[in-house]
């Protein structure tokens, strides 16, 4: 077994190589299967919607956190290793399923996917809670979402082609083989399990939910998060059915977003470990919300180019910089609960902007549904204002 400790950096290669399955999982599901089921022919509502709702499973990670707390005296590990295997399983069985002739059955093997993946991101995240401090926070949430968006991008750029080539069908048997693969890091890892005894965890979530910054952090999760669901969802839509483009086109372009995250997110991670958390999310979210009102004048695939690389850059930041304020205030004794609880009502602001990012396109025109994703920072920004988090006497 490998001693993460006794080895300088490789935290940050664990942690990030749990979220590269991640971003794999995104690529799939709002890329791959985005593309795959407009090349089905299923409307455009209805594809956002089935995007959705295969989502769902990261919303729920208030279910899937105190199964991880409660089972504590078997570590983080092994709950990494089971929602890997289950993902894994999922993605070969849809690779067998057409969305054309069973649109259900593919769309509930691609949740469970998702299910398993949840094990592994809450997992991760009480790992990385229980082994990092507020000197380092930051930059481990940097290496996370970096792995993520680093997968996602290439994951954005290959599934198409690959898709084109030889079938979308095929993408899925890939996707499991790269996680398969990427199991085998936290398989030969050493973790210290520090708590073996059992929390009682509905009395320590109540406390820590009755503190004002703890139920305003809970208020502001969601609402960063609108903004990453609307341009997830819609952009790889918009460039097929606004601009004109070819799938492999859609992918090389949605690549750009991926990228630039991974890059916000290492950015985001060392100036917020600097600066702290307000300051840090005032700067990334004010630039974010003058990117996202801009593509209202990408018309073109180089304007639309330019704005997502900025878009991305800056929605790297912040996310980064969001979730390390989740693990400030995050109880370590509950920590895959209380994190999950942050992180999935954050995802049901992703996810529930995203599911209704179609219809919105349709009835109000990808221009105004741009102006939407850029109005949706107001309360983020409104709540933020309020937080007050006290660090060695300074505001963090």
């Amino acid at each position: 077994m490998v001693d993460f400790e006794k080895v300088h950096g490789l935290k940050y290669l664990l942690f990030g190589s749990l979220y590269l399955s991640e971003g794999l999982m995104v690529a799939i599901t709002t890329v791959a299967t985005s593309l795959y089921l407009r090349e089905q022919g299923i409307s455009i509502p209805i594809t956002t919607l089935i995007v959705g709702i295969v989502n769902i499973p990261w919303m729920l990670k208030f279910i899937w956190g105190p199964v991880i707390d409660f089972f504590i005296k078997f570590g983080r590990k092994t709950f990494i290793l089971f929602g890997g295997a289950l993902t894994v399983s999922c993605m070969v069985l849809a690779s067998f399923i057409s969305p054309n002739s069973s649109l259900i059955l593919f769309t509930f093997l691609i949740f469970l996917s998702h299910v398993g993946i949840g094990f592994v991101d809450v997992s991760a995240d009480a790992w990385a809670i229980d082994v990092s401090t507020d000197k380092n926070r930051g930059k481990i949430n940097g290496s996370m979402f970096a792995g993520q968006y680093a997968a996602w991008a290439i994951g954005a750029a290959l599934y198409p082609i690959i898709g084109t080539q030889y079938g979308y069908q095929f993408v899925y048997l890939i996707n499991a083989l790269i996680i398969l693969c990427i199991l085998l890091f936290p398989l030969i890892t050493k973790e210290v399990i520090k708590g073996k005894i059992k929390e009682k965890i509905l009395p320590l979530v109540t406390r820590e939910f009755k503190t004002k910054t703890v139920l305003l952090i809970t208020l502001f999760s969601p609402l960063v998060f609108m903004n990453e669901g609307i341009m997830s969802f819609i952009i790889p839509i918009y460039m097929r059915d606004g601009l004109g483009l070819s799938d492999v086109e859609v992918g090389f372009i949605a690549m750009i977003l991926p990228v630039f995250l991974a890059v916000g997110s290492l950015f985001g991670g060392v100036i917020t470990d600097k600066i702290g958390r307000k300051p840090a999310l005032y700067l990334f979210i004010s630039f974010n919300i003058l990117c996202t009102a801009s593509l209202i004048v990408a018309d073109s695939w180089w304007r639309l180019s330019i704005l997502y690389a900025m878009i991305g850059f800056l929605m790297g930041g912040h996310s980064t910089v969001s979730c390390a304020l989740f693990m400030d205030v995050t109880n370590p004794k509950i920590g895959a609960t209380q994190y999950g609880i942050f992180t999935g009502i954050a995802n049901v602001g992703l996810n529930g902007a995203g599911m209704i990012t179609g219809t919105l396109a349709v009835s109000l025109g990808f221009a105004r549904t741009f102006l939407y994703a850029a109005w949706v920072f107001g309360p983020a920004l409104l709540v933020l204002h309020f937080i007050q988090i006290k660090k060695e006497g300074k505001e963090f």
